[in-house]
């Protein structure tokens, strides 16, 4: 549909019916007063071209006002804080405003559409801590429960309720420890201490250091090919740690009971290494995968929790890899394995 500007259509109507009025008198007075007409013609050329400037110049400073106002209105909304640049306003006012308010509407309606979908994440979130520690607090509740009632006075009793206990405790901990860790990450003042070293024997630590839990679940951990020579990247040392110790440890846990394996890989990718961590499990579902790196979200959250952590350790991984300015993804066939890659420099 073709936009007509009010302003101009204002005009033409009061041209139009001066120009009416004045060609009625004309004819009126060119009957009755033959060639008398001609003085009152020019007083009625005169009149009308008066009267067309004058009613032009009211309708345009009337609306010239008005819109201005409103278009130095919709720039001081969009405009930073602090900015004082000068709005300039020309020809088809109206137009441009209708212009700026759509785009200003759309824009309103996104920063809407972002502010639901936070306040659905604040809530699940909230959710979820309150479920992961309401856990442990019960557990708690229950064994401490257990001992007054005279379980305390039972040798074999007590002890494994205190240490049922203690393992509660700890959990707890771990989950308030994590969110700390989080909340400094997301912060943006983790300092990371940069420093060469070999990956591949920092992974082979992390094997020696899993290779219990890795045995207990019949999992087998191995590099994806034979490294003769060390692999060296340019990262915090401590943090990438932190994260192989995390993948890999997913990987065990949620590898195949039997027979389950872990394969650690390196890629040259000129300026980065591109490391990937695959397991053999059940996968993720395809659903799943774009939430995979948020806090406490799980695929499976029964299986998940009797598999021990604390929801967390993803996001922690997320946090730590975009801190050093590289890139992880994730990519699973359900059935098949999951395999999760993130890049590091190279030194």
């Amino acid at each position: 549909m073709k936009y007509t500007d009010p302003k101009k259509l204002a005009l033409n109507n009061a041209l139009f019916v001066i120009l009416f009025f004045t060609l009625i008198y004309f004819i009126f007075s060119f009957l009755f007063f033959e060639f008398r007409i001609i003085p009152l013609v020019i007083i009625d050329v005169m009149l009308f071209i008066f009267s067309y400037f004058v009613i032009r110049y009211t309708l345009e400073r009337f609306i010239y006002n008005k819109i201005k106002l409103i278009y130095k209105t919709i720039h001081q909304l969009k405009a930073p804080k602090g900015s004082s640049k000068s709005i300039d306003i020309k020809a088809d006012t109206i137009e441009k405003v209708n212009q700026e308010v759509q785009k200003w509407g759309e824009v309103q309606q996104k920063e809407i559409r972002q502010l639901k979908e936070l306040a659905k994440y604040r809530r699940e979130f909230l959710g979820n801590i309150s479920h992961e520690l309401k856990t442990p607090i019960f557990n708690i509740q229950g064994y401490v429960l257990t001992l007054l009632d005279g379980g305390l006075e039972d040798p074999n009793i007590n002890k494994r309720y205190l240490m049922k206990t203690e393992k509660s405790i700890n959990r707890m901990i771990a989950i308030v420890e994590d969110l700390e860790e989080i909340a400094h990450l997301e912060s943006g003042e983790l300092q990371l201490n940069y420093k060469i070293f070999d990956v591949v024997g920092l992974t082979q630590d992390i094997f020696d250091f899993l290779e219990i839990k890795a045995r207990k679940k019949q999992n087998t951990l191995f590099f994806g090919k034979t490294y003769d020579k060390p692999v060296y990247v340019y990262a915090d040392k401590k943090r990438i740690r932190q994260v192989l110790i995390n993948l890999i440890d997913n990987a065990i846990k949620y590898g195949k009971d039997k027979n389950g394996s872990t394969k650690i890989s390196f890629f040259d990718m000129d300026e980065n290494l591109l490391v990937e961590v695959t397991d053999n499990g059940e996968g993720i579902p395809k659903e799943s995968i774009p939430r995979i790196f948020e806090r406490f979200y799980r695929t499976d959250k029964g299986r998940s929790r009797e598999q021990g952590g604390t929801g967390l350790g993803l996001a922690i991984v997320k946090h730590i890899i975009k801190a050093h300015h590289q890139t992880i993804n994730v990519r699973s066939t359900v059935g098949v394995g999951t395999t999760f890659a993130f890049t590091l420099r190279k030194a």
